[in-house]
């Protein structure tokens, strides 16, 4: 591969989040600190994941259980930093409100929660793309390029950031639902989030299979087209309702 190819596969991952960044996030300084104070978190989040599993790794069982419990494990925390992130962003919700009624201003609007939201996901989705992708690419900026034997369909560096992609999606719009599921105590968007993260993380397993990422990557693919189509739908419902 080239420097061209190496940026390409950096842009795959990141590019969509740029765009979004530069066309929404910009335009507010508080939403481009909750972006760095939200990818801030989810990669100490990684890092302190990565640090408790590295006693354990490399994993030399060539059964698909433990990794499903790395998974597993590794979900859960992340799903409960959320739940956390929710409640220091809702705190932080209150004050702003109670120093705009102090001050004569108008509370934050609908749209106003819903971007914060969508700025907090994007940081984890980012984080995501840096720790499991960015990092990775390093060598394919060099002459060469890279296959795994169980998918010689496609370049390492490519297959990584393919699935960054799907990742970034899916966290950044999960915390609009997840947040919203919070806010109006709807236990059906609560739950549906981490069902769904859970799910996309065990898909990645199949690509321990010979040939899996030809099913795993676009299996990934529908789990972030669905939580797109309910995060649309959500969103749209909020909006001609207010």
């Amino acid at each position: 591969m080239t420097v061209a190819a190496g940026i390409g596969c950096a842009l795959i991952a990141l590019g969509p989040s740029l765009s979004l960044f530069v066309a929404v996030i910009s335009k507010k300084p508080f939403l481009i600190l909750t972006v760095l104070s939200s990818t801030l978190l989810w990669l100490i989040s990684l890092i302190v994941l990565s640090g408790i599993w590295r006693a354990f790794l490399p994993l030399k069982s060539t059964t698909w259980w433990p990794f499903a419990l790395l998974i597993i494990s590794s979900v859960g925390f992340q799903e409960g930093l959320r739940v956390l992130f929710w409640k220091v962003y809702k705190r932080l919700e209150d004050t702003l409100d109670a120093f705009a009624d102090r001050v004569g201003k108008p509370r934050l609007f609908l749209t106003d929660k819903m971007q914060i939201a969508l700025a907090g996901g994007l940081g984890h989705g980012v984080a995501h793309a840096v720790f499991f992708c960015l990092s990775l690419l390093t060598p394919a900026f060099g002459p060469a390029t890279f296959y795994v034997d169980r998918c010689p369909q496609m370049p390492f560096f490519l297959i990584s950031a393919i699935i960054a992609l799907a990742f970034v999606t899916i966290h950044t719009f999960s915390m609009v639902i997840a947040f919203n599921g919070y806010a109006e105590g709807n236990t059906t968007d609560q739950y549906f989030v981490p069902v769904v993260h859970l799910v996309a993380g065990m898909v990645t397993l199949v690509n321990f299979a010979s040939g899996g990422c030809v099913v795993g990557i676009p299996l990934l693919y529908i789990l972030a087209s669905l939580i797109l189509l309910h995060c649309g739908k959500m969103v749209w419902r909020r909006l001609t309702a207010s």
